[in-house]
């Protein structure tokens, strides 16, 4: 039996909305639609989806903060919003844009009530505190309160205190937003440590494309509420990476080489410039008609960003 396991979930909101000076239309809106999903222990899984495709409230129903309308949930034989206590006691959660540590107070404070709130042993607590402020650098911040802290600082805060408890169990909602890329680096580092050190199974949401790419090698996909994808990060980059970008220097230029209709080209003096789609003329195809051309001297292949991959996606499918 898988780790966790989501059958046939579904969610609905009911929202009102402003239809005149004292009256008010009631709608419903399908958060989650039919979710069925599985995800074995130590995995680390990256869902992504535009603002409301229901990856926020599928973690909550995962935390056990909400309950769904109908379906199952069962992780490690546990159902979240049932067995709540127990639940959370394995679980651990950071939200982009709100801390659980506290504003005012130095965040060593913070993780002694913390370890209270999870009857946490002192030899337990020591041991873990000096292992994560290691990791993630913060020795030189444990006196200091959370507001005076940078945003990334702060960040590698929330993930100290979610962890204290060593949890089997950690959910990413947003966890880069905001942050610098010596942060996000900094970040994904650790999440990568944490992840092959102690096994921790990991659930990252985020519109980051670069922190999925970078940590993630399953990735699902949502979209109004429903499922879209649910497989390996390379194959759905694939799927809509449809567009390459060749440069070429000649010395000199002796020819031009003969391309299929819906293949474009320009043209410099000795250089080429030509965009084309892999699906059409693979990438070694190209080549082969490059080299009668001329003596190449310098060629570089750019391929799609991929947040510019993952927009393509979004608007094939009309999300």
């Amino acid at each position: 039996m898988s780790y966790i396991s989501l059958d046939h979930l579904c969610k609905t909101y009911v929202v009102y909305k402003k239809a005149g000076r004292l009256r008010r239309e009631k709608t419903r809106v399908e958060a989650l639609r039919d979710v069925s999903l599985s995800i074995e222990k130590g995995e680390l899984l990256g869902m992504i989806g535009p603002n409301g495709a229901g990856k926020s409230t599928t973690i909550k129903i995962l935390s056990g903060i909400l309950t769904p309308d109908s379906g199952s949930v069962v992780m490690d034989g546990r159902v979240p919003w049932i067995n709540r206590k127990e639940h959370v006691r394995h679980l651990g959660v950071v939200f982009g844009q709100r801390m659980q540590l506290w504003w005012d107070v130095p965040i060593l404070d913070s993780y002694a009530l913390l370890k209270d709130i999870y009857r946490v042993s002192d030899r337990d607590y020591r041991a873990r505190l000096d292992e994560l402020t290691g990791v993630l650098d913060l020795q030189d911040l444990l006196h200091t309160p959370l507001r005076q802290l940078s945003l990334g600082q702060r960040m590698r805060a929330e993930l100290c205190g979610s962890l204290l408890h060593r949890p089997d169990l950690l959910f990413l909602d947003e966890p880069t937003i905001g942050l610098d890329s010596v942060s996000k680096l900094a970040l994904r580092d650790f999440l990568k440590w944490e992840n092959a050190q102690h096994g921790t199974t990991i659930l990252l949401t985020t519109h980051d494309m670069e922190d999925i790419s970078a940590l993630c090698s399953r990735v699902l996909v949502l979209g109004h509420g429903q499922k879209l994808f649910d497989g390996l990060f390379s194959d759905l980059v694939s799927r809509y990476d449809v567009s390459r970008r060749v440069s070429v220097s000649f010395g000199p230029l002796l020819s031009i080489p003969e391309l299929p209709s819906g293949v474009t080209m320009e043209r410099e003096g000795d250089a080429l410039t030509i965009a084309y789609d892999p699906r059409v003329l693979p990438t070694g195809e190209l080549l082969s008609r490059l080299r009668p051309c001329g003596t190449i001297r310098e060629m570089t292949i750019q391929g799609q960003n991929i947040d510019h991959i993952i927009a393509d996606m979004y608007r094939e499918l009309a999300l």
